[in-house]
């Protein structure tokens, strides 16, 4: 005999897929995403690292930043200026990233 329980939706067979934004770009500077659980796959931990990399080269580009505003020249202020817009675009779109996803995931890399 059927219940009221039963006239629910089926559940979905995968009900924990989401999409990722990944740290990377693909063709024409799309954003690229990875379907994915919570278990941390093969490109899920390489995603890790590469966020991992971009935050740990955008600290050491500011210090440099720092470091050498004082003497700089035109040239060398564009090109800090340059990289400085590279490193703030990987971290935002690492923010955006980790915001989507539960608790405790952007912890994974650290372990």
């Amino acid at each position: 005999m059927a219940t009221e329980a039963d006239a629910a939706e089926p559940e979905s067979p995968h009900p924990r897929r989401k999409l990722r934004l990944l740290p990377w770009t693909g063709t024409e500077a799309k954003p690229c995403f990875l379907i994915t659980d919570d278990e941390g796959g093969h490109v899920s931990r390489l995603a890790d690292i590469a966020e991992e990399v971009q935050l740990e080269m955008g600290a050491h580009l500011l210090a440099h930043a720092a470091d050498m505003l004082t003497n700089a020249t035109g040239d060398q202020l564009r090109f800090l200026a340059e990289r400085l817009t590279e490193a703030l675009r990987d971290s935002l779109r690492i923010a955006e990233s980790r915001k989507e996803r539960p608790c405790g995931i952007q912890e994974r890399s650290r372990r």
